[in-house]
């Protein structure tokens, strides 16, 4: 109900707004009250993490942006291409498109995201970020302005994660006049891409609406030659309003309100080696029912009060449901699909079940994943500008409450396979797989102070997370939920998170960062009483060059854990429980280095461009304790094992060649062998990605003043590589795909 809500109300704002058009055209002025001023730069701060173009001598911790032009130049529509460009970042690569990523941040674990702040605009973003924080939802990249990272210090504003970082999408801004942008794309396997967004401003009021469509029959290959690729639908629309220029409190209100659906064709059922060796895009037969539907709406206010130079205060009101419903084969004759794929061998009957041998009744489970997420607060951030003595304070004052909720109720139906057709032979009855309900209320508070005097600044700040949790499980047998049967567990987590950052400008060029501050995760909603939070020291040293040509971030790092956290993830090779558990002492030292320039201007060439960026990042994630878990990728851990998943060296690079209407960018991206599985020495090949370096290219012409034909390859070269081997078998990376198209702005 609330969804259909979500889209008649778009609807009728987005019919309103377009009735409106001409009055608003009428009475657009020129001035734009907000759009240069301090002003401007205080509402960014709110909705940004990284901010305007200063961050490269001001911050004080690895920090990277990337521009709306790079992503038009670049037209990625995965986040995992988005994110190579930038340093620190560990990916694992799932479905090839990008739609459920595995992102951490300086060694942080990958899993569905669950151990960094996935935000949209400011604002935590996650289905349930403090009671299920793995990121089934993420928000769709071709529809964001720009993306920010934050690492290190710099980033204990942005919990309740303060250990590896934040990402934060920047959806589109409202325009400061009347504009719009339409683009058509076409590719292979009946891929197709329609984006178009309108909007304007005038001195009171503005507004901006904007829809996605995409759609592909997937690059792998059922046995039964049915789709396995997704259709995604997603509109959002903004509505602000503001007091004129000259009144003696200035006013902000934007409204933000959006829906977006997904139908994935998307399974955890991957290969046996052998079967990847002849054929790696097959899908067996055992996965064509599984299915991932999804249904998100959001809707958040932002109110800036800007009282003077010297005092500032915004309020934010958000809310998020999610509901999604991934139906999809979890065992056979009885056994996870992990455990079959792993032992192909030790179960045979099975594997020719998955290949479409015929079976007996019952013989494949496939779970219905059917839960339900909403998350809500209000965050108030106030402003204070002033000097001392010799010193200038910009201070940051935040207070969020916050709460969450997964709610599951799940059943299991039973197949067998016949002449290579799935057949339901019995159903299952709902809430008897998983009844159970996840919450969590959270108050949290930040105060930073970013103190400067002459060339050096110290950013000391402190946050405070207080988070009550609960957890019902009402079983398989009360699918009323009366209580009668029902196991309630509460705790609450009291966690002080301090940190400080220093930079210090040697010359206008170079500026020499470093910083300390303490990392933290809270245990989920299901984990065990003994779960201890995740705790971690970490530390960086770095610096910062730029002039007119050359920008350069060089970082090394290093982070102590006390107490990692690991995570009962379907997802990662688990049972799907989600409780996590403590795996006891880890070290991540590592480095991070990237750069940009134009050899247009080394070269002194006026009418080309030569773009040029690169990054490079080392990192070794080693376990300092001896411990034993169930969980499929650690097992039985010794000290000095290495972490999976977290790749030694990654290498990414980006050349663009721009002349007159013609313009063109290729990226390069190397990842070596990663282990799957922990362990020390040489990587054994059965149990590791491979190593692959990926070439893609984007061409753009410039057809007339405001219309650009575009041309764009992924994977240039064909490489056929594996990314994974979890959570059940081996799976392919992307393979060449092409997609042209038609932009228009106006």
């Amino acid at each position: 109900m609330k969804i259909q809500l979500a889209k008649i109300l778009l609807f009728s704002v987005s019919v309103f707004l377009f009735l409106a058009q001409p009055v608003i055209s009428q009475t657009s002025q020129s001035t734009k009250p907000d759009s240069t001023n301090k002003v401007q730069k205080v509402w960014m701060d709110r909705i940004m993490v990284v901010g305007v173009p200063v961050w490269m001598t001001q911050i004080p911790g690895a920090a990277s942006y990337i521009s709306s032009e790079q992503m038009q130049e670049q037209n990625y529509s995965d986040i995992n291409r988005v994110l190579r460009s930038v340093s620190g970042i560990n990916i694992q690569e799932e479905d090839g498109f990008g739609l459920r990523p595995n992102i951490g941040l300086r060694g942080a674990g990958v899993e569905r995201s669950s151990k960094i702040n996935i935000m949209e605009d400011g604002i935590l973003v996650a289905p349930a970020p403090y009671s299920a924080p793995a990121a089934y939802y993420f928000p769709n990249v071709s529809r964001m302005n720009s993306v920010e990272v934050r690492k290190g210090s710099s980033q204990i504003k942005y919990g309740p994660n303060t250990t590896g970082g934040a990402i934060n999408l920047i959806s589109t801004p409202i325009p400061s006049e009347f504009s719009g942008r339409t683009e058509f794309g076409l590719g292979e396997r009946n891929a197709n891409k329609f984006y178009a967004s309108i909007g304007n401003s005038t001195t009171n009021f503005g507004y901006m609406i904007e829809g996605l469509h995409m759609t592909n029959d997937g690059f792998k290959v059922l046995d039964n030659k049915e789709n396995t690729g997704y259709k995604i639908n997603d509109i959002l629309g903004k509505i602000m309003f503001r007091t004129n220029p000259d009144a003696s409190v200035y006013h902000r209100i934007e409204i933000k309100m959006g829906y977006n659906d997904q139908v994935s064709d998307e399974t955890y059922l991957g290969l046996t080696r052998e079967d990847y060796n002849n054929t790696p895009l097959r899908r067996y037969a055992g996965s064509q029912v599984d299915q991932m539907n999804t249904e998100h709406f959001q809707i958040m206010a932002r109110h800036l009060a800007y009282f003077n130079d010297m005092f500032n205060l915004s309020t934010t009101i958000y809310r998020n449901d999610f509901a999604r419903n991934w139906y999809k084969l979890q065992s056979v004759n009885g056994r996870s699909i992990s455990n079959v794929l792993s032992n192909p061998s030790e179960n045979e009957t099975a594997v020719n079940y998955l290949r479409g041998g015929n079976s007996l009744d019952n013989a494949l489970s496939v779970r219905s994943n059917n839960r339900e997420y909403y998350s809500q607060g209000i965050e108030s951030i106030a402003g204070l500008n002033f000097d001392l003595n010799r010193t200038e304070h910009n201070v940051q004052i935040g207070v969020r409450v916050h709460q969450d909720e997964e709610d599951r109720f799940q059943l299991e139906d039973q197949y067998s396979m016949q002449n290579g057709t799935m057949i339901l032979t019995t159903p299952g009855i709902p809430g008897t797989q998983a009844n159970r309900v996840g919450s969590a209320t959270a108050l949290s508070f930040y105060i930073q102070d970013e103190i400067t005097l002459e060339n050096f600044t110290l950013t000391p700040g402190v946050r405070i997370e207080n988070i009550w949790f609960n957890n019902k499980n009402f079983g398989s047998s009360d699918l009323n939920r009366s209580g009668s049967n029902l196991n309630e567990n509460d705790y609450t987590i009291n966690e002080i998170v301090p940190g400080v950052g220093f930079t210090y400008r040697l010359n206008s060029e170079l500026t020499l960062i470093s910083g300390i501050h303490k990392g933290f995760s809270p245990p989920s909603p299901g984990s065990s009483s003994e779960t201890r939070s995740e705790q971690s020291v970490n530390y960086e040293l770095g610096f910062r060059f730029s002039n007119d040509r050359v920008q350069t971030e060089v970082i090394s790092f290093y982070n102590d854990y006390s107490n990692l956290l690991g995570s009962d993830l379907a997802a990662g090779g688990g049972s799907g429980t989600t409780a996590q558990f403590n795996a006891g002492e880890v070290r991540v030292l590592g480095l991070e280095v990237s750069s940009t320039l134009d050899f247009a201007d080394f070269l002194q060439f006026s009418e080309v461009a030569l773009p040029f960026r690169a990054n490079y990042t080392y990192t070794n994630a080693t376990f300092q304790s001896d411990f034993n878990s169930d969980f499929g990728p650690w097992g039985d851990v010794n000290i000095g094992d290495e972490i999976p998943f977290i790749p030694t060296h990654q290498f990414n690079s980006s050349i663009g060649l721009g002349y007159k209407a013609v313009a063109i960018n290729i990226n390069m991206m190397y990842s070596p062998m990663m282990r799957t599985v922990a362990g020390s020495g040489t990587i054994d090949p059965n149990f590791a990605t491979d190593s692959h370096f990926i070439t893609d290219i984007s061409t753009d012409y410039q057809l007339f003043t405001d219309v650009n034909l575009f041309l764009n390859v992924r994977n240039l070269f064909d490489n056929r590589y594996v990314v994974s081997d979890r959570p059940a078998g081996l799976r392919p990376g992307l393979p060449r795909t092409v997609m042209g198209g038609l932009r228009v702005t106006f």
